[in-house]
């Protein structure tokens, strides 16, 4: 251990300098669990979510409603993460909109068909009962 204030190399079990008689004061490190990590470069990643594509509702829009309105959904629908990952947010949210849109469009469509069917229905049932 050498001293601090004349620099004589002393034994490391003393307790006073050799030369100059300066109480030896050892230097310690802080223990490895002490010392604080590091920061986080580069910092952590936070996760932006665009808006939904509606795929699911588009694909379903197309198999059980109407077959052309689902493929506009899903046209629109496939367009939303692409844009979004563009960093065209504007235009992920109106091809969002669009598809959501769409597929509201199949859905309402294949409701008006089957009640125009049950009114037909019903009406040859009644017209058919007055003969």
């Amino acid at each position: 251990m050498y001293c601090q204030k004349c620099g004589h190399e002393n034994s490391d079990r003393a307790l006073q300098c050799a030369a100059c008689g300066e109480i030896l004061v050892p230097i310690t490190r802080p223990p490895v669990d002490a010392i604080p990590p590091p920061p986080n470069y580069p910092p952590p990643r936070t996760r932006v979510v665009g808006p939904p594509n509606h795929l699911v509702w588009a694909i379903l829009a197309t198999l059980f409603c109407c077959l052309p309105g689902g493929i506009v959904a899903i046209v629109y629908a496939a367009q939303v993460d692409s844009k979004f990952m563009a960093g065209d947010v504007a235009g992920a949210q109106y091809a969002s909109d669009q598809a959501k849109l769409w597929c509201w469009i199949s859905a309402g469509f294949i409701l008006v068909l089957i009640v125009g069917y049950l009114l037909l229905v019903m009406a040859a049932v009644i017209g058919g009962g007055m003969q």
